[in-house]
């Protein structure tokens, strides 16, 4: 049985600007390279696996759990960086879910997801290699494109999208997503390990 690989996924969102005379929220999707094994041409939010460079140095007295969630932290920063060319912080980052790829896949992921509030213009660059284009788009857009064959969206990423559909500001969406409880999927994973007193390690 294939383990699943520790991942970060981080959900950029920002007010939609007025000049189409609607108001809401945007996030950013990146388009995967189709020839990539794993979710080749799909649309997703920036992220990736955890790399040895993210693990805390001074890891040897904290819970397994933290080490994790500080490890996903950091390369949820740093793929946003590389995949995005965005410089984010971590204590912007607002964790609010947690999937585990099924068994059967090419890949599996343990993938923390967080979410990232932007309230100034960012210039978005791509690799042209593992990422190949990007958009800014609607939550209830990207789902009707999905729907209608379009464009392509992962399980996690429809559902991540779906969940935050309903909002018309960042502020209400933080505070929504602050104080929700953490979706996990599967919902038994062995893979989740819960950070007690997360708000004290960020």
């Amino acid at each position: 049985m294939m383990s699943p690989s520790l991942a970060s996924t981080v959900v950029l969102v920002r007010e939609q600007a007025q000049t189409s005379g609607t108001s809401g929220l945007e996030t950013l999707l990146l388009l995967r390279n189709s020839k990539l094994v794993f979710e080749g041409g799909a649309w997703v939010f920036p992220g990736g696996r955890v790399d040895d460079c993210d693990y805390p140095p001074d890891r040897a007295d904290l819970p397994a759990s933290h080490v994790e969630y500080l490890a996903a932290i950091k390369a949820a920063v740093r793929e946003t960086e590389e995949e995005a060319g965005i410089c984010i912080s971590p204590g912007e980052l607002i964790h609010i879910a947690h999937w585990t790829t099924p068994q059967g896949m090419s890949r599996r992921f343990a993938t923390w997801f967080f979410l990232c509030p932007l309230n100034e213009a960012v210039d978005i660059v791509v690799d042209q290699q593992e990422i190949h284009d990007y958009q800014w788009i609607r939550p209830d857009l990207a789902l009707a494109r999905h729907a209608s064959g379009e464009i392509r969206l992962p399980p996690p990423t429809a559902h991540t999208l779906q969940s935050i559909a309903g909002f018309k500001s960042l502020k209400s969406l933080c505070h929504a997503m602050s104080t929700a409880d953490i979706h996990v999927f599967p919902e038994d994973s062995a893979h989740y390990r819960p950070v007690e007193g997360i708000c004290s390690i960020r």
